[in-house]
Formats: C-alpha cells, sequence, structure tokens
C-alpha cells in the first residue's frame, strides 16, 4: 500500500499536538507567533464534535479582507483577536478521526468532506475561517457552530476519486458556479409590500396577470386607473394611495411605510427619467425586485448601487408588454452565460478568474469567444498556455487583453471581436466601480453583466436600464455560495465535465502557509496556492519549478504543469512524515 493510500486510511496514530497558524490582529505579523505556527494540543472531541485532520486549504484572496481589516472585518463582529484569535483557511477538505458519541452515527472515521464555509445561524451570518477558525492547522475540533446551522451541517462529503487538492477548491469553484444560478427572486414577494409608481397622464390599458395578489400590501403613486382597478379589486391586500410622493425624497416614503428596510417590489410605469430611477432604486429591499414597464428609453444613465446588486441580490427586470407580469420569470431572466456566444471576463488573471474562464471554455455549448484581460502580462501569457488545450478540445477562441500601455481601450477591442454588437456576457471580477460602469458599455442590447467581485454597498456606477425593458439586458451579481452549488461541481469533477485543479499553481506545506499568504498578495503565482497542512517540510513553489526540484512529482503533472491526483500521492510519498 502507498504512502498516500495509507494516509488516506489514517494509519498513522493521531499525534498528541498539532501545527496551527492562528491570527491574532490586522496585518501578516499578527499570523502565527514570533513568525511561526504554534502548537497546540490535539483535543479530544465531545459528545456533539468532530475531530478532523485537515488535508489540504487553499488560499484565497478573501482573506487578505481579514487581514487586513483584523477585528472590523464584518464576520468578526469587532471581537478581540489578540484575546480570541480567529484563522484563515476557508477553502479546506478535511479528515473524520473522532467522532463524539451524539455524531457517530452519522459520521465515520476516515470519511472525507469540504466544508461549506458561509454559515447562517438563527439568521445572523457566520463564517468558517472568520467567525469561526478555519483549516491552517492540522487537527480541528468542529462542533455546533459548522454542524448545526440554519440549513444543515456545512460539510459535503467528498468523493473518494478526488484528490485533497480538488476537494479543498470545491469552496472556490462553487462561488464560481454560483455565479451562474439564480439567485435573485423572480416573482413578487408574498406577503411583501409593493409600491407601483405611474406617470401622470398615463391612462394606458394595463395587465398584471400573475403575481399580483402576492403582496400583502400595495403602495398606489400616479398610476393609471387600469391598475388602480385591478389593485381594488384583490381581496385581502391593503392598499395605500400616496400619490403626493417627493422623489427628491423617497427616503420619507421607505421610512414611514417599511421602517426604511424598503420596498419588496417596485414597480415603474412608463418612466423616462433615469434620476427618478436612480432614487427610487435606493429604496429596494434585500432580495427585492425592481421592474420597469416602458417602450421609451431612459433620458439618462441610472446610478446604479453596484455593491448591492452583488450582496443584497437586488434585481432589474423589465417589459414592454402591457401585461407587466411578462417582466417576472425565468423565461425572461437568465442567469447563466450565453449559448455560443461571447464572453468578456474582466480582471480574470487571478484564480478566481481564471476558474470563470475554465467554466466558459469546458460549458457544453458554451462562449465561442472568450476574451480574457488583465493587468499583468505573465497572468496572461499562463492562461494562454493553461488553456490552450482546453480551447481546442471545445472549439472556441481565446483573446487577452491587457489594458495597461494599449493604444486600443478595451470597449474599442470587443467591439472590433463581436462585429460592433459588443459581448453577450461581461464577469467583472475586479472590485472597482469605475471599472464595472465601464464594462456595462462593452455587452449587447441583450447583454449579461455578472458582478463577481464585491464593492461596498452604496458604490454607484452610471450604467443603462433602458435594455432591461426595451430588449433583454440582465444585471447580476453574487456572494458566497451553497452546499448545493458545492456538489454540483463535485459532481460534474466526477463527471470529467470539469478539472477543478487546473487552477493550481503552487504548493506549500504547514510551516510555509503564511509564506504562502504573502506570496498570494503579492501575485507572485499566476494561479492558486495549495497549502498541505500534513507536509511540515514542503517548501513553497511554484508547478512549474517542480520539473527541477521534485521531478517525480513534475512527471505526474498532466500537460501543460496541470495538478493531478497522482502528483499529489507523488507529493505526499516524498514529504510525508510516516510515523
Amino acid at each position: 500500500m502507498s504512502t498516500y493510500k495509507d494516509y488516506k486510511s489514517l494509519v498513522n496514530p493521531i499525534p498528541e499536538v498539532t501545527l496551527a497558524w492562528n491570527l491574532y490582529g490586522e496585518g501578516v505579523s499578527n499570523i502565527g507567533k514570533n513568525d511561526q505556527a504554534e502548537a497546540f494540543p490535539v483535543e479530544e472531541p465531545g459528545d456533539n464534535e468532530l475531530l478532523v485532520r485537515i488535508d489540504a486549504v487553499g488560499l484565497c484572496f478573501s482573506d487578505v479582507k481579514v487581514i487586513n481589516q483584523g477585528s472590523a472585518h464584518p464576520k468578526l463582529y469587532n471581537r478581540d483577536l489578540s484575546v480570541e484569535p480567529t484563522r484563515l483557511g476557508h477553502e479546506a477538505t478535511v479528515t473524520i478521526v473522532k467522532a463524539g458519541k451524539n455524531l457517530a452515527a452519522d459520521y465515520k472515521t476516515g470519511e472525507r468532506y469540504a466544508v461549506q464555509p458561509d454559515i447562517y445561524q438563527n439568521g445572523k451570518s457566520t463564517a468558517y475561517g472568520y467567525t469561526v477558525p478555519g483549516g491552517l492547522t492540522q487537527y480541528q475540533i468542529i462542533g455546533p457552530e459548522v454542524l448545526e446551522t440554519d440549513t444543515g451541517a456545512c460539510l459535503l462529503r467528498v468523493s473518494d476519486q478526488m484528490g485533497f487538492a480538488e476537494s479543498a477548491l470545491l469552496e472556490p469553484w462553487g462561488c464560481v458556479w454560483a455565479s451562474y444560478t439564480q439567485r435573485r427572486r423572480l416573482e413578487p414577494k408574498q406577503d411583501g409590500i409593493m409600491w407601483i409608481v405611474g406617470e401622470p397622464g398615463d391612462n394606458g390599458e394595463y395587465q398584471f396577470t400573475k403575481g399580483l395578489d402576492a403582496p400583502k400590501t400595495i403602495v398606489l403613486t400616479n398610476v393609471p386607473q387600469s391598475i388602480a382597478q385591478l389593485v381594488n379589486a384583490l381581496s385581502g391586500t391593503d392598499v395605500v394611495v400616496r400619490d403626493d410622493v417627493d422623489f427628491n425624497n423617497v427616503k420619507a416614503l421607505s421610512d414611514e411605510l417599511t421602517q426604511g428596510v424598503g420596498f419588496d417590489d417596485i414597480v415603474l410605469i412608463q418612466t423616462t427619467s433615469a434620476k427618478k430611477v436612480t432614487e427610487v432604486a435606493k429604496h429596494i429591499a434585500r432580495r427585492g425586485t425592481m421592474t420597469l414597464a416602458a417602450n421609451r428609453p431612459l433620458d439618462g444613465l441610472v446610478d446604479a448601487d453596484v455593491g448591492r446588486l452583488h450582496y443584497d441580490y437586488i434585481a432589474f427586470f423589465g417589459t414592454q408588454e402591457s401585461d407587466i407580469s411578462t417582466a417576472y420569470g425565468e423565461a425572461r431572466n437568465r442567469c447563466d452565460l450565453s449559448n455560443e456566444g461571447s464572453a468578456v471576463f474582466v480582471g480574470a488573471g487571478g484564480p478566481m478568474g481564471q476558474m470563470h474562464v475554465q467554466r466558459a471554455i469546458e460549458k457544453e455549448n458554451g462562449p465561442k469567444l472568450v476574451v480574457v484581460t488583465d493587468i499583468n502580462d505573465q497572468r496572461l501569457t499562463e492562461i494562454e498556455s493553461r488553456f490552450a488545450p482546453l480551447t481546442k478540445a471545445n472549439g472556441c477562441t481565446l483573446l487577452t487583453y491587457n489594458p495597461v500601455g494599449n493604444d486600443t481601450s478595451l470597449h474599442d477591442f470587443v467591439m472590433q471581436h463581436t462585429d460592433q454588437k459588443g459581448a453577450d456576457d461581461v464577469v467583472v471580477c475586479v472590485p472597482n466601480g469605475g471599472i464595472m460602469a465601464d464594462s456595462a458599455t462593452f455587452m449587447n442590447e441583450n447583454g449579461m453583466l455578472v458582478l463577481f467581485a464585491g464593492v461596498p454597498n452604496g458604490t454607484l456606477a452610471p450604467v443603462d436600464l433602458s435594455n432591461v425593458y426595451l430588449n433583454n439586458a440582465q444585471f447580476t451579481g453574487t456572494s458566497g455560495l451553497t452546499i448545493d452549488d458545492q456538489t454540483v461541481v463535485m459532481d460534474n469533477a466526477v463527471a470529467g465535465n470539469i478539472a477543478p485543479a487546473v487552477c493550481v499553481a503552487a504548493i506549500g506545506g504547514m510551516k510555509v502557509a503564511r509564506d504562502g499568504i504573502e506570496a498570494m498578495i503579492a501575485s507572485e503565482y499566476p494561479g492558486k496556492i495549495l497549502i498541505f497542512p500534513q507536509l511540515l517540510d514542503l517548501p513553497l513553489m511554484g508547478l512549474d519549478e517542480l520539473a527541477e526540484k521534485l521531478p517525480n512529482v513534475a512527471k505526474a503533472l498532466a500537460p501543460g504543469n496541470i495538478w493531478t491526483v497522482a502528483a499529489e500521492e507523488a507529493l505526499f510519498a516524498e514529504f510525508l512524515e510516516v510515523k
């Protein structure tokens, strides 16, 4: 039996101590003690706890926010890290070593799991690797904070066919996958509050054939008579008429009627004022919708809150039909990349951006043209090399673009390669409101803008919302993932539809985990850095260094220096300390 198989079978005894990189405050210098990992006793699990071995951890740029903000990070709730430290490492895969007596029937020794770090308990947002100390340790106790959440246990049983690196990468891949699953509510909210706003003098005949009976309260402002009749005919709906709204102070109405939470659904009929849309949109509730029903373009750009599109899942719908309900539903509101279209990935040179690109290339009936932008030529060169076999196999064209020192703007570059139509899909991986606004200018009339990177709520970007109702433009954003997203990724990986480890660019052992974090911050490697906590003395190195430093491991890589399970097995054979 090989060292790797021995390791997976838990042949080695449980050690008395575990090394860990705790975070004691803001700044990289507060990771560990005296620039070293610390040794802590390996604890026995309580009745409702698991003792797990950490097998692999992916380093994520989201960790940098915790490092920079320390106790001020939103998910740390101002706790004193010098007294109650946390630990990074939310992209983790673990093996069950011992289960407490109340969990022994559900969790067996030797079972492998991936952590789903986006946790809610009693409606409160927490996270593994943030509020709950994460995976930059060798052994860890996992208890109710992960196992008893609002959606059940945040652990996904991993297929035995998957390696440790692949399993750890289910988390970031799940975030990418979630970007293309419907996170927006597509119908009026049941028992919510809807605000319908018309234009004075509009006597058009409108219908609302489905969904109008869902809200508990409907507020009417200057609505056409046809809408007023429909609403007043409803039974069990509270109707509030407010024709005196000051659209320069919508906040007053929102405070009065929604306690400042915002309206669950807003419908604007035949509005042409971009300023009016801007002011009203500020008062969409979290996960709320705004529907634009009109057949004339707005008189300008709308300052849309791109932070809320990403974090709060607000949605903009639209229709030119007299039946306003046609704006809702799956048929008009897509969330995935267009079949055989053109897709632009802005600022996608990093690991997560590369996952977006890989998914697009490998997607059945996916984009025929994929454009990747970054300000780092080395990253773009690596992407061209790494994805060349995939693009050839899937019959698509990959183009790269660096805006630095380029005489052609990205807008013009995209237009040149899309017959002046613009891209079907634009995915923004850069947390910058200005770049998000610019990215919207080179999507076509029916295009989709996906805001993968998050900017703070309140970040406004001028965008043309006319195409939402005049055509079928989509503006979407996602944050986090669910265990279902990770499951879909795992199923696709096992089926051979995707190869999660293509993004791996560097590896390292437990002792160099902090070095790996610093290398990630400095963008030293053109892809993901994987830490194997049980391989204490594995140096930090790029996969392109393996041919010289670890030839036996290099031989097991796939063409293009792609990480494989065979490479992982060879790595463990060289570096695992057998006891």
